[in-house]
């Protein structure tokens, strides 16, 4: 399959929160780029359109976030500022 993305996803498996109006619910990112992410939820139902993903190693890291798919329990997001860094291990 053809590649359509401007950058490349970056494949981590990192604990994260959806955020939104007090609200805080466990994902998991499954991927990771500068313009998006997908990350797995329990109930995508009770994820809304417009949130924030708080990275749970680092929670000063987080991305204001729109829904762009919806597939099982798997969602993917755009990233409503392009971040400068993709959120990964930092080098030692």
């Amino acid at each position: 399959m053809e590649e359509k993305r401007k950058y490349p996803r970056t494949e981590i498996d990192e604990p994260a929160y959806v955020s939104s109006g007090g609200s805080v619910m466990p994902c998991v990112v499954r991927n990771i780029s500068r313009e998006g992410a997908a990350i797995d939820v329990d109930n995508p139902a009770f994820v809304p359109q417009h949130f924030h993903l708080v990275m749970a190693r680092d929670p000063s890291i987080v991305h204001e976030c729109r829904v762009t798919w919806i597939q099982k329990n798997r969602i993917g997001l755009t990233f409503m500022k392009i971040a400068d860094a993709v959120a990964g291990p930092s080098p030692s």
